[in-house]
């Protein structure tokens, strides 16, 4: 069972000239849906292709073409609704948001914004071991994408790609609970890992398959209160929009300079213009793009091209039944599974792919153990050669292997990452491959107490220091261990040097 009870974070407050601010923040994530085919075509949404090659005459408005829903676009949009805890619209409706654009061919965007088909929904951020901000979801709608405008390919022209136009999206939008930042980059972190976890979205951020729209204003202490008593948001500073955001740390770094540079002209006794702005990397600013556009600049309507969508609760029904478990929920099996630290099993569940690499290795083993090597030396190595867990040199298996024969005192703690090397580097079986290397701990504990009685009969200076200070008497288990060539189990060694200098 999920434990959900936390401490809400501080909200990120920035000192101006004359006053405190508070920073308020609300979030549109664009996120395309996984699935092979457009949301009302059969063009296909692979990556990579030529320019301009995966494009059907509906995705290009040639006169005539009519769009069809793609029913599994839906089916994965009403997954995202249900990862999200969020109420499902049995009944939407598609309309059309008007604007012309060269990248978008029909002169207007098929979208849903009087009947979404995901209703109000949350999700539970992060920030630390008891601390967590809930953040509402508004709604999920559906749309379609628009292409890709290229102006770098010539000096005198733009070139456009209507490979992206018609690929399905899902806007995720939040209320504005998200107070800082870190807060904003967490949120799009955690959404990001529950889509990936349902399989409805890739998730690439480089690529643009999941992007940002965050909107930032700034108010005084206190403001921000008024306006969970009463929803009034005139108790909110105006909000500034930033667009098309696919790096969490430009996220966060947008958001500072945005919110200060509300904040001096706040100060300085101007006002805020709502507006569109980009942020520029390199400058580290940002600067406006166009005025912000409210829903009746965009002339909606309803789509006459499309009948209102209709599901069934048997078929939402049916979907939920076929859900996987979701981070949360791992995270929670994994502490109290395998009692590993709130630390690590975040670590172990930031990925489905990490997460059930480690749930194989740990399997009726010691779960802290096998924690701290898929961690520290597995992930540590992965990390350091650029290689995905999928890559993994050592499987699953290999690991765990090696793991048994850690556990049942055959080889030692030195011996097992010398094993782990070879693993890496030649592969093979784990016990065989430790045989054949002559990896075999020391476990006659008579050699192991002559080794001991020896040192200590020649060293009875050392003798009376450890007596004084215990901590001196680890020097004893290393000589110990270099006189066995470091086969002796290190616990074994120091049971019996506690013992014979009566510590």
């Amino acid at each position: 069972m999920l434990d959900l009870t936390y401490e809400a974070p501080k909200p990120k407050v920035i000192a101006g000239a004359k006053h405190d601010w508070e920073l308020v923040i609300g979030m549109e994530i664009h996120a395309q849906v996984s699935s092979n085919a457009k949301l009302f075509s059969g063009a296909s949404t692979a990556v990579g292709a030529e320019p301009n090659s995966n494009v059907s005459f509906v995705d290009c408005a040639m006169p005539g073409m009519l769009p069809v829903i793609n029913e599994y676009c839906v089916e994965q949009a009403v997954r995202s609704g249900l990862g999200l805890k969020a109420a499902i619209n049995l009944r939407s409706a598609f309309d059309r948001k008007n604007y012309f654009y060269p990248d978008l061919p029909q002169g207007y965007q098929i979208s849903q914004l009087y009947h979404p088909i995901v209703g109000e929904g949350e999700a539970l951020v992060e920030m630390g071991p008891g601390v967590a901000r809930l953040v509402r979801i508004e709604r999920i709608h559906l749309e379609q994408d628009a292409g890709k405008s290229i102006h770098d390919m010539d000096p005198n022209m733009s070139f456009v790609d209507f490979n992206r136009t018609g690929v399905a999206l899902m806007e995720i939008v939040s209320r504005p609970d998200i107070r800082g930042p870190e807060e904003a980059a967490a949120y799009v972190s955690k959404l990001r890992q529950i889509l990936r976890y349902l399989g409805t979205c890739d998730g690439n951020m480089q690529n643009g398959n999941l992007r940002a729209d965050v909107n930032v204003s700034v108010c005084r202490p206190g403001q921000y209160e008024k306006y969970q008593e009463t929803q009034d948001f005139s108790h909110l500073g105006t909000r500034c929009e930033i667009k098309n955001m696919n790096s969490l740390r430009f996220i966060q770094a947008a958001i500072d300079y945005e919110a200060r540079r509300q904040i001096a002209i706040l100060e300085d006794g101007g006002s805020i213009t709502q507006e569109t702005r980009l942020y520029d990397p390199d400058k580290g600013e940002t600067r406006s793009m166009r005025s912000k556009e409210e829903a009746h600049d965009y002339r909606y309507f309803p789509c006459p091209d499309l009948l209102p969508l209709e599901i069934e609760q048997a078929w939402v029904d049916d979907i939920a039944a076929r859900m996987p478990e979701l981070p949360d929920a791992k995270k929670a099996r994994f502490m109290g599974d395998f009692g590993l630290t709130d630390y690590d099993a975040s670590v172990l569940t930031a990925e489905l792919d990490s997460a059930a690499f480690f749930e194989a290795v740990a399997q009726g083993r010691d779960g802290k153990l096998a924690a701290n090597w898929v961690i520290n030396e597995l992930f540590g190595r992965l990390n350091k050669e650029g290689h995905a867990i999928g890559d993994s040199p050592v499987t699953a298996a290999q690991l765990g292997g090696m793991l048994d024969l850690l556990s049942k005192g055959e080889i030692t703690s030195k011996m097992a990452k010398d094993l782990f090397e070879i693993l890496w580097t030649e592969g093979g079986d784990p016990a065989e491959v430790a045989a054949a290397h002559g990896m075999k701990a020391v476990t006659d504990t008579g050699a192991i107490e002559k080794a001991l009685d020896d040192l200590i009969a020649a060293n009875p200076a050392q003798v009376e220091k450890a007596k004084v200070n215990a901590k001196l008497a680890g020097w004893f288990t290393g000589q110990v261990l270099k006189a066995t060539g470091g086969k002796a189990n290190p616990a074994v060694v120091n049971e019996m040097v506690a013992k014979k200098l009566g510590l």
